[in-house]
């Protein structure tokens, strides 16, 4: 007999549709086909397994399986659950009237209990585009998948509940999520404030320049003068995520197997801070079977990277185009896929190996030279899209030891909030830009023009600190997002001083 049952397969963070077939006849050989990888092939011993346990016949010889499309290579121990279930159905062992209702995912143990699976909610979202009733998975995933609407999501604990089902014999219970209150319920929780932080105005203020544009921004200073505990402050000042970035996000993180039990929607942007020990494929995404990397799993939200200059060079390097194109594409000989990287990029350094150039207090016992070349461990090009570079100072005493909150997050935010919904309308009929930092040279031309005085002041700076091209058109984009944060529908010269002082490393004090 001939049945089918219906999977699926993860590309990138979409899904694709695998029909499972399987024919049973006369015979004492099994084969399957349809390009299935060794972990796929070995689901045999598991199935058999699984079933002999939960108290039903395995399937032995005479066994044929097609998983369609054959073109498409068959990944990981996810398809253990519509294989078992498929194979019964052949052999006439349990009703398969209801197969083409539901799409069937899920990694079996040898005693019949289901495992968690990665990628369930990009699955999710197929079957409801494609029109199947309903999904059926593991009960770890049940609320990752259940996200998403008009579709029924049941989370089993065994395979025997799963054959039950099919039989008539039991009912499952679907898994409901609100997915909306859910979301707005966790969007303004933040563990950590801006109210916390003593003193270090400038360099608030640069970071909520840097929310409002959405800015790669470098912080430059000595040990322990707080540019970790900045940085990892960003988050909370950022635009709350829109219900589809944060479908976009969570689909990632699904893909990456990130989600734990509870899996929601993420309702908050990600904060990522790889150690600086991280490989080219970690950073980027990739291997054997692709991967997100770090950058797509900080996509819509911000990655830290602490202690810049001790990167691997090559490291820093790739993350250049994917700061331009706010994409990733990974090339395989099997594959090719392509990953959103849309982040936010904050870096800390210190100015020196000693760590103490330009200190107020501490005298710093490097020579030019040995400055020089930690600055260089990072390259021109890409400082160049570092759109701020600012240098933070030590905290005094009587600034640290003062009992008064400074301002909070929420604060600042609404003027982040209030910033980013002007430049929202100014690009409405833009596809692809919702921020300034991703203003190209004609919206430069259009939105960010300087008057007369603003651009002799601007040459005037070019000249002097030698400035590329690009750092032109960085200076123009964030003196446009501090026009915006001043409600200024034109940039005015004090908008592109400030600009210009966000472009430390490239003063003529630095490293003699």
């Amino acid at each position: 007999m001939l049945v089918k049952v219906f999977g699926a397969a993860v590309q990138g963070i979409d899904a694709t549709l695998i029909t499972i077939e399987v024919n049973y006849a006369r015979g004492c050989m099994f084969y399957m086909v349809g390009l299935p990888d060794s972990a796929v092939k070995e689901s045999q011993q598991r199935i058999r397994s699984a079933l002999q346990v939960s108290g039903f016949k395995a399937p032995s010889g005479g066994i044929t399986i097609n998983m369609a499309p054959a073109d498409i290579r068959k990944e990981g121990s996810a398809y253990d659950l519509p294989l078992a279930i498929g194979m019964l159905g052949a052999t006439e062992n349990i009703s398969t009237e209801k197969f083409g209702d539901y799409l069937l995912m899920g990694e079996l143990s040898l005693d019949g209990t289901l495992q968690p699976i990665k990628g369930a909610l990009p699955i999710a979202i197929k079957a409801r585009e494609l029109g199947f009733k309903g999904m059926i998975l593991p009960t770890q995933n049940a609320r990752e998948a259940a996200v998403v609407n008009n579709l029924t999501v049941y989370g089993v604990e065994n395979v025997k509940e799963v054959i039950r089902f099919f039989d008539g014999k039991q009912e499952l219970v679907p898994t409901i999520v609100n997915t909306r209150e859910e979301f707005r319920a966790r969007q303004n929780s933040f563990d950590l404030d801006f109210a916390d932080v003593k003193g270090q105005e400038n360099v608030k203020r640069a970071l909520e320049v840097a929310a409002a544009g959405g800015h790669n921004i470098l912080l430059i200073g000595a040990p322990g003068s707080g540019k970790s505990m900045l940085a990892k402050r960003l988050p909370s000042i950022l635009p709350p995520l829109s219900l589809g970035e944060s479908l976009e996000t969570t689909k990632i993180h699904s893909v990456a197997g990130r989600l734990g039990r509870e899996g929601g929607l993420i309702s908050q942007r990600p904060f990522r801070d790889p150690h600086h020990t991280i490989s080219n494929v970690a950073m980027t995404g990739g291997g054997n079977y692709p991967q997100p990397g770090e950058i797509s799993l900080a996509h819509n939200g911000v990655l830290f990277l602490d202690e810049l200059p001790e990167f691997n060079r090559n490291v820093l390097e790739v993350l250049r185009q994917p700061l331009e194109d706010r994409k990733i594409s990974i090339s395989r000989v099997k594959c090719n896929v392509e990953y959103p990287a849309s982040f936010t990029l904050v870096a800390s350094m210190n100015p020196c190996p000693c760590g103490y150039y330009n200190h107020p207090t501490k005298a710093c016992v490097c020579s030019p030279g040995q400055v020089q070349k930690y600055l260089n461990r990072i390259s021109g090009p890409l400082l160049d899209r570092i759109d701020l570079q600012i240098e933070v100072i030590p905290v005094p005493f009587e600034k640290m030891s003062d009992a008064r909150p400074s301002e909070p997050s929420s604060a600042i935010r609404e003027r982040v909030v209030r910033a980013r919904r002007i430049q929202e309308e100014r690009y409405a009929d833009v596809p692809g830009v919702y921020c300034n930092a991703q203003m190209s040279s004609r919206l430069l031309a259009l939105y960010a023009r300087p008057d007369e005085r603003g651009l002799a002041l601007l040459k005037s700076a070019m000249q002097r600190l030698n400035l590329s091209a690009r750092a032109y058109d960085r200076i123009l984009k964030v003196a446009r997002t501090i026009a915006d944060l001043e409600g200024c529908s034109v940039i005015e010269s004090s908008h592109l001083a400030e600009a210009i002082g966000y472009r430390s490393l490239d003063r003529e004090d630095w490293a003699g």
